[in-house]
């Protein structure tokens, strides 16, 4: 294997956070102002995500979508062919990921949050995943207030490709005392054994599944985790109003 050649796209949240607009469209159908052919145009997230992908060699996608919005993203990505599976109430990220079991079919795949787009670096997370045996991959970033994120814990760092590479040994969601200040990105690769993590993840019936849980789980089992600095990327925020705001200026000004 020297390639991943599957992504699933989490499409299936509420977007609360960008109300009005997302009480009828999708987030990942929010555009950014980005330049093709010598011209800008507005081009939705969803479209840059799949863009990206497909010049790694990401042939195959699956979009995990609610059933409030779900038909508005299928009629918009009919051509491209996409699978889809629903989520049909909002249990977490975690939760819509499980989903996608059936189209990972034991290859290894891309995890991509709807609600924003690197600027590249796609190629790099799957090299380091390949190349150190990985079971999972993440891109991590420094933030100011961690509490508010989902955060790593390590036990080495290296350098990879010009990247801090950090072997994670734990990972927690939203930490009253953050061990590190280094956030989880909302891009991942992972192997297979991410299912049955989350399968074992027991919350209460009122709480969401987080992404998050899986990981932990996946450490708790010896599973190798690695992360790998977002250094000289940017992370294209659509997911709040101030965000998508800063996200919008510099697609216009920089792509």
């Amino acid at each position: 294997m020297n390639q991943v050649e599957k992504m699933v796209i989490t499409s299936a949240g509420k977007g609360t956070r960008m109300k009005y607009i997302t009480s009828v469209l999708p987030k990942c159908l929010l555009p950014l102002l980005v330049k093709e052919e010598g011209k800008k145009v507005a081009k939705p997230v969803i479209d840059l995500i799949m863009n990206n992908a497909e010049k790694i060699h990401v042939n195959k996608f699956c979009i995990v979508v609610g059933k409030m919005q779900g038909r508005i993203l299928m009629e918009y990505l009919f051509d491209r062919g996409p699978t889809f599976v629903f989520q049909n109430e909002p249990r977490g990220f975690g939760d819509a990921v499980l989903k996608a079991e059936d189209f990972a079919d034991g290859s290894p795949f891309f995890v991509h949050a709807d609600d924003g787009v690197l600027t590249s670096g796609y190629d790099v997370l799957a090299k380091a995943f390949l190349e150190n045996d990985a079971d999972a991959a993440l891109f991590v970033r420094r933030v100011k207030n961690p509490r508010r994120y989902g955060i790593i814990n390590f036990e080495k760092e290296e350098q990879f490709m010009d990247h801090s590479l950090y072997y994670v040994k734990n990972v927690e969601e939203k930490p009253e005392s953050p061990k590190s200040d280094l956030a989880i990105a909302a891009v991942y690769i992972f192997k297979p054994d991410l299912f049955s993590a989350l399968k074992e993840v027991k919350v209460d019936p009122a709480s969401e599944v987080e992404l998050t849980y899986g990981i932990k789980k996946m450490l708790e089992k010896g599973k190798k985790v690695i992360a790998l600095s977002l250094d000289g990327y940017k992370w294209l925020n659509v997911g709040d109003p101030d965000s998508y705001f800063e996200s919008f200026t510099y697609a216009y000004k920089e792509l």
